[in-house]
């Protein structure tokens, strides 16, 4: 029968929803009180010291945590509560087939897990957890690039243990059962016969190695978790949602493995004047009736600054005029887009009694002639 496990909430005296300084907080308190140097030869601290251990293994860690409020013990520890040959399983009661140990089973033919996955070793260098993060630039710091400090919080390799997990001046013994193979060989009854199958070593749980004096610093994990401020150049003409990869500035590998990325979502705040659509600016111009109907130079307002720009006589509200090279920097190349400006005729409003009076004998000075749109337009059946 499978050794009854205190909750690990209860364990450290921390409720459920304790964040990550209240459970190390907690730790670090048990962790002195029980520790084997501060109670020598006494067997029941001892034990304590490393059920407070266990708890600070799971609850530090975010997916392993996650794994245990949802599944509990069995989330984390695979081989808890799980009857010797099968006895107990989950189909048919004593001496029933668990169709859970499946891939133990073909794993004893095939080398490895079910559909012939192999085994890694947990000792062997393994890479660190990519992290997530955003950050919010403006339009024309998207487009020149700029440097941002963004703030992140990861796991960092343990200073004072050097991410071994143990106390300084002590080594991790390897596993007399597993032999530091993270797994054990166990002979398993079901309906077809018996069968040799392998499962994480209990003695263990499956690192295949055994701490007897934990770091205090980092609870034997070899990593702890810090927030970060890393400086972050943004490229220019980098776009909205484009992410950035920051190599090595993720989670702090394990066993000596190399760090993951810091992958970084560049958010552009949109802007009051301009928008973009791939290398390409655009925007809106409003111009008067006289300067549409008599020309003028205006000064367009660019990502550059302004620029002046020769309205010709005649010019229709909607018509696009092109500025060469006003656009967006090409992301990491050569050349840039151009900045497209739509011109409109703002209707002037709140006329004088002589503004009116002027607009209405200029208007009966015009004929037909001056409008080529509206002649064709009335023309039409």
């Amino acid at each position: 029968m499978a050794q009854e496990k205190r909750d690990y909430y209860e364990v450290l005296g921390v409720s459920k929803g304790a964040s990550e300084d209240e459970i190390k907080k907690a730790y670090k308190k048990l962790a002195r009180k029980y520790h084997p140097d501060m109670n020598p030869g006494d067997k029941e601290a001892e034990e304590k010291f490393k059920e407070v251990n266990e708890a600070n293994e799971v609850l530090s860690d975010p997916e392993k945590k996650a794994r245990y409020d949802q599944f509990g013990f069995a989330g984390v520890d695979p081989s808890y509560g799980a009857g010797a040959g099968g006895a107990g399983g989950a189909y048919g009661g004593a001496g029933g087939f668990d169709f859970g140990d499946l891939g133990d089973i073909f794993g004893s033919f095939f080398g490895g897990g079910f559909g012939g996955q192999q085994r890694r070793n947990p000792n062997a260098p393994q890479r660190g957890e990519s992290i997530r993060a955003s950050v919010s630039v403006t339009f024309k710091e998207a487009a020149f690039g700029c440097e941002k400090d963004v703030t992140v919080e990861r796991s960092e390799q343990c200073a004072t243990c050097k991410g071994s997990g143990c106390q300084p001046g002590t080594t991790p013994e390897i596993c007399p059962d597993c032999h530091g193979s993270g797994q054990v060989q166990v002979q398993q009854r079901t309906p077809m016969g018996v069968f040799a199958s392998s499962r994480p070593c209990q003695k263990c749980r499956g690192t295949g190695r055994i701490i007897h004096q934990p770091c205090t610093d980092c609870g034997g994990q070899g990593r702890v978790r810090r927030r970060k401020t890393i400086k972050v150049t943004i490229p220019a003409g980098i776009d909205h949602g484009q992410t950035i990869s920051l190599r090595g500035q993720g989670n702090a590998g394990k066993n000596g493995g190399s760090a993951g990325d810091l992958l970084i979502t560049v958010m552009v705040q949109p802007d009051e004047v301009f928008r973009r659509e791939g290398v390409d600016v655009f925007c809106e111009a409003p111009i008067t009736f006289a300067q549409a109907t008599l020309g003028a130079t205006l000064e367009i307002p660019t990502i550059d600054g302004k620029v002046k720009y020769d309205l010709p006589e005649g010019t229709q509200t909607g018509s696009v005029f092109r500025l060469r090279g006003k656009g967006i920097p090409v992301l990491n190349g050569r050349g840039r887009g151009d900045q497209y400006v739509t011109v409109n005729v703002e209707t002037p409003r709140n006329l004088t009694r002589e503004q009116k009076e002027a607009l209405r004998t200029f208007s009966d000075m015009l004929g037909e002639s001056n409008y080529e749109k509206r002649k064709s337009f009335f023309k039409k059946k």
